[in-house]
């Protein structure tokens, strides 16, 4: 699992292409698991009921992990849509997303090669128009502190672009802290030295929000 931000789809998108009279309209959402992949999957094809074939592949996490890929041609020649859907989506770098091609056949048989071409450029085209946001790995740290070091706290969350996730005031200044996974050490380098050793991050369990 990497640590480094990568991107996401910041809204869904609907693109179109008629190729030989066989209408092939592209679908994409964010789905953030295999689950939320596959939901997005039957809502399309409820969408869509009378589509001869809805074709789709989905990369439903980080970029790059093997664990949450999934593609089907639906009915279409082997290796013709989902595979070269999935090619694309891997190319484009972006997670979390899931593709689904809904194809109205025209009435002119395009072949296996002519079928390649046809998802894998409409997908193409697709991701061109799709708008993303960075999504950043962030983790939790536990932390207890008296309310003299709390200026501290506050002055490194700002510095580093972080947030309390759960804090309680009582005797003391007590919770959990969102970080970027990249930077999480250092922070908790920084908070030690500024606080002068009273102040210890710790990761939580699990760690990663």
């Amino acid at each position: 699992m990497t640590l480094s931000p990568y991107l996401i789809p910041a809204a869904p998108l609907v693109w179109e292409q008629e190729i030989k009279k066989s209408r092939f309209i592209a679908y994409m959402a964010h789905t953030p698991d295999p689950d939320a992949a596959k939901a997005f999957i039957d809502e399309i094809r409820i969408k869509e009921p009378s589509a001869g074939h809805h074709c789709f592949a989905f990369v439903a996490g980080q970029p790059g992990d093997s664990q949450v890929l999934g593609f089907s041609d639906d009915g279409e020649p082997s290796g013709t849509a989902g595979r070269p859907m999935l090619a694309q989506l891997q190319g484009s770098g972006v997670g979390e997303l899931t593709a689904v091609i809904a194809r109205y056949f025209g009435g002119i048989k395009l072949g296996t090669g002519g079928l390649v071409r046809a998802y894998g450029g409409t997908l193409s085209a697709a991701l061109g128009e799709l708008t993303t946001i960075e999504k950043r790995i962030m983790v939790k740290l536990t932390l207890s502190a008296d309310y003299a070091d709390q200026p501290a706290i506050e002055f490194l969350l700002n510095e580093y672009q972080g947030s309390w996730h759960q804090v309680d005031y009582g005797a003391k200044v007590t919770g959990t802290v969102l970080v970027e996974a990249r930077a999480a050490t250092e922070f908790s380098r920084q908070l030690q030295d500024r606080s002068q050793g009273r102040v210890v991050a710790k990761l939580a369990t699990p760690p990663i929000s």
